[in-house]
């Protein structure tokens, strides 16, 4: 009852006449059904007929209802009268149907015809006045007052017309004897039969009526059976018998053999009544009135198509199912006079699918039962409803400091969806939460392609990490956006050389210390402290005994920059020491090749260390052994391990001395005696020469 409501039941009715011309107004549509002026261009408005003939058109402009072509009443309508035309007005956005009928009135424009030219009639002498004899009838295509009215006859002294109703409405003429008839004084009558419509002026038609006053033949024939009913299947071929009648005669001889007229020219009247029974051999017909072939996705209930269903034939033959498959979002929704609306069930996605191909099978209930199949394929338009999504919620970009400028950082990337320019993303940076991040001046993105590029040097000193929000945007409407987080981690450089804090330097001045003589072996002296501006591995400092007055005398700890004496201090050594120290950080080298070599240096280091150990537990062991029976002291020959830093600050080197160990047995007191190392002096020139080329070098001090 919902879905009917949008139905009007009541037909609106116009009336014109037939043979009117084409283009000719009809009526005023707009007004006549309570519609807004261009409300029926807005709706799409249609007319369509139940003959599927288009005879009207709709100027959906101006709301005009005209004739698209001559209306002949007679062939629309044969004798059935009123004659109507009925048409069906449907309007969409929301669907409505209005059911109308367009009365086409009669003129006059047949006359009558007679089946024939002339009637033969003959009638025996003795037939008495009073007698009526039945004549041919006319047809006119015409109706109501306009079709056949009556008939007259020529004038004459022995016969006239009566003109007789049917039980179906004709008009039959019947001549009527007035007086006795004398074969011998006048065999034959010639009288015009005259036929006459309603019209102003009239028409009429004629036959000639020939009358042969015949012998006495007391007797007419009279059919048997009268009426006869007979059923003839429709498609039957021709000269099929359909039925047999009998007529009989009383009279004998000539005179009762007889086909319906005897042979003394009396004849009788029969009615046979042929019913036309219907074969299913017609199919339905599907007849398309609107048919939107492209539905906006996630709309309500739309309209698809309107179509008419039609059965030419009758009975169970021409009733009709109507049905589309159960898997398709789709409903289908009867109307009036067999016309259905194809809506959509439920809104639909695109996303999910594009097309849909609907199949409309029509069914009749006839035997062989008949069906009609129409197809109909709906695109479904996109409608921006996916924003652009990042393949990730957050982004983490790793950029070394001192980048060149307009560098390619990375990339972020969305997706859409949505088809054509809904789907076109366009990236852009969104304002930084923090506002003392001058985001424009750091980072640029691409707006196409989500490419980020560095603007500026960075410096990780100054700005170890900043992250800021990025959005893709769709170019629908409204446009759609999201938005990821990106995290820019700006990586160390070893671009900061160590700087010392402890001892102060001043210019070319060394710092000077002072140590007793009787300091023990391990005396603290003074300790290096430095920083680094770089972090992680950059960042760690190791400190080495670059030049020293007297190699052996004083040593550095490698790890915390503690300057202490490597043994007692005698009175041979020196009132003055001057000592260099060498701060560098631990940086890697950047060269693939360099981190190999470095590599190689490390495991032969690890070796020589092995080595060494071997041979001074070997070289101890030989001493104790010896020491029982020989007294005196002994010299032993190789390398001492002797604990240094590299000049790469990554690796540890053996340099080796020869000590004269001489202990006395009275004093119980001994002396270290140092002798020139093996290879000093080739160590610390070399030494030198790398501090000269090597920059990470520069921060070394003096100090005495």
């Amino acid at each position: 009852m919902v879905f009917l409501s949008q139905f009007r039941l009541e037909p609106i009715r116009y009336s014109v006449l037939e043979e009117t011309e084409s283009g000719s107004f009809v009526a005023h549509l707009t007004k006549d059904l309570g519609l807004g002026i261009g409300e029926l261009a807005a709706r799409s408005a249609g007319v369509v007929s139940d003959d599927d003939k288009q005879r009207l058109q709709l100027d959906r402009q101006t709301g005009d209802l005209l004739l698209r072509e001559k209306l002949d009443r007679e062939e629309l309508c044969g004798p059935i009268e009123p004659c109507v035309l009925h048409f069906q007005v449907f309007l969409e956005m929301p669907v409505q149907f209005f059911q109308g009928e367009l009365l086409i009135q009669d003129i006059n424009d047949h006359s009558p015809v007679f089946p024939e030219r002339e009637v033969l009639l003959k009638i025996p002498e003795n037939s008495q006045p009073g007698t009526l004899f039945p004549l041919l009838i006319a047809e006119d295509l015409d109706v109501g007052s306009n079709g056949l009215q009556k008939y007259t006859i020529s004038p004459n002294s022995h016969f006239h017309i009566l003109t007789r109703n049917h039980s179906e409405g004709k008009k039959y003429p019947d001549l009527v004897q007035d007086k006795p008839l004398d074969r011998e004084e006048q065999p034959e009558f010639s009288l015009t039969l005259v036929a006459l419509d309603g019209g102003s002026p009239p028409r009429s038609g004629t036959v000639m009526v020939r009358i042969l006053i015949m012998d006495i033949n007391d007797n007419a024939p009279e059919f048997v059976h009268t009426p006869y009913g007979v059923q003839v299947l429709e498609n039957s071929p021709l000269d099929s018998p359909i039925v047999r009648v009998l007529a009989r005669d009383v009279d004998a001889g000539n005179f009762g053999k007889i086909e319906a007229t005897d042979g003394g020219g009396l004849s009788g009247k029969g009615t046979v009544v042929i019913e036309v029974v219907d074969v299913n051999d017609n199919p339905p017909e599907l007849i398309i009135s609107s048919l939107t072939s492209s539905i906006p996705e996630n709309a309500p209930e739309t309209v698809v198509s309107i179509f008419r269903i039609r059965d030419r034939d009758s009975g169970e033959n021409g009733k009709t199912i109507c049905s589309i498959p159960d898997n398709l979002p789709f409903v289908l929704k009867p109307t009036l006079k067999n016309f259905y609306t194809l809506v959509t069930g439920r809104p639909l996605d695109r996303e999910t699918r594009a097309e849909y191909n609907i199949t409309i099978t029509v069914t009749d209930l006839g035997t062989p039962r008949l069906k009609t199949q129409q197809s109909i394929t709906v695109q479904v338009s996109d409608v921006n409803d996916n924003a652009a999504t990042f393949t990730q919620t957050s982004y983490t970009l790793f950029v070394r400091e001192n980048n060149s400028l307009a560098l390619h950082i990375g990339s972020v990337s969305a997706t859409d969806r949505d088809s054509g320019t809904n789907a076109q993303v366009t990236y852009l940076l969104l304002p930084p939460q923090d506002p003392h991040l001058p985001l424009a001046s750091l980072v640029s993105i691409n707006a196409d392609n989500g490419h980020l590029f560095a603007l500026m040097s960075l410096d990780y000193e100054a700005l170890q990490a900043f992250e800021f929000r990025v959005g893709a945007t769709d170019r629908g409407s409204p446009a759609l956006s999201s938005k990821a987080l990106v995290r820019v981690l700006v990586l160390d450089a070893n671009d900061n050389s160590p700087f010392v804090l402890h001892p102060l330097q001043n210019g070319s001045a060394p710092c000077t210390e002072l140590v007793p003589r009787a300091a023990e072996p391990g005396y603290l002296v003074t300790k290096v402290v430095a920083v680094e501006g770089d972090s992680g591995q950059n960042a760690w400092l190791s400190y080495q005994l670059l030049k020293a007055t007297e190699p052996g005398v004083f040593g550095v700890w490698a790890h915390n920059g503690e300057v202490r004496t490597a043994g007692l201090l005698s009175e041979r050594d020196a009132a003055k020491h001057r000592l260099v120290v060498l701060v560098k950080d631990n940086a890697l080298p950047a060269s693939p090749s360099l981190t190999i070599y470095l590599v190689v240096a490390l495991a032969l280091v690890s070796s020589l260390f092995l080595l060494s150990v071997l041979l001074f537990v070997a070289v101890r062991l030989c001493r104790r052994s010896r020491a029982a029976s020989v007294g005196r002291c002994s010299v032993p020959e190789g390398p001492f391990p002797g604990h240094q830093v590299g000049v790469s600050g990554t690796e540890t080197l053996s340099q080796s001395y020869q000590y004269e160990v001489c202990p006395t047995g009275d004093s119980g007191t001994g002396e270290f005696k140092f002798l020139k190392p093996i290879f000093p002096n080739l160590l610390v020139q070399d030494t030198v020469r790398e501090v000269k080329e090597n920059p990470n070098f520069r921060n070394s001090f003096v100090f005495s």
